[in-house]
């Protein structure tokens, strides 16, 4: 994924003031920043749910987008949401998505409606449909939110693997978790990204 020089303002107020990175393939990045610092912006042009006012976004190859508050429809059970997304991906068979629900472990949920299923149950299915087409790269907005410890430890090693398989991973959180998994970082501030060093545990 390349991004050129976006722009977006509200009104008078511009919140992206020149956005330009690069995503490699086999990369786990992150961007962090304040509330308000553009980052919801800037994952819903990433992921062309917003246009920019100026500026460009090439992707290379499928893309799955990860947003912070799960869309799901609470009458389907999590078959049901599989079964829907693989007829809109143009699937053959559920084979990836039964190998995140796997990694993740929550594969015996798959008969449970998703309005009786927990936040954090919840969010691994809105995982699960952003994977399920075995993107190129992956946008998550606070992914581990609702995740208990368990659970944030195995989406790191989803993470490392989907790197290691030559995926990019791209996290945006108002916090540097773990940082230190990290391969790149980024500071959106000021509505331009700054590269930080990703400090590599001892």
């Amino acid at each position: 994924m390349e991004v050129k020089g976006v722009h977006h303002a509200y009104g008078r107020r511009e919140v992206l003031r020149g956005i330009d990175l690069r995503l490699q393939p086999g990369v786990l990045a992150g961007i962090v920043g304040e509330n308000g610092a553009g980052k919801s912006t800037l994952l819903k042009i990433l992921s062309g749910e917003l246009a920019p006012d100026r500026g460009a976004v090439i992707h290379d190859g499928g893309f799955g987008y990860c947003p912070q508050a799960a869309v799901l429809n609470d009458a389907l059970t999590v078959r049901q949401h599989l079964d829907y997304f693989k007829v809109a991906y143009g699937l053959a068979d559920l084979g990836r998505a039964e190998e995140v629900m796997e990694a993740l472990q929550f594969s015996e949920y798959a008969g449970e409606r998703a309005g009786v299923l927990s936040g954090g149950t919840r969010q691994k299915l809105n995982l699960t449909l952003a994977l399920m087409h075995d993107p190129h790269t992956l946008l998550l907005d606070e992914p581990y939110q609702g995740f208990d410890w368990e659970t944030y430890q195995r989406f790191w090693d989803l993470a490392t693997w989907l790197r290691g398989e030559g995926r990019s991973v791209l996290l945006v959180s108002h916090l540097a978790y773990d940082a230190t998994r990290l391969d790149v970082l980024w500071r959106l501030e000021g509505g331009i990204l700054h590269e930080q060093i990703p400090e590599r545990a001892a």
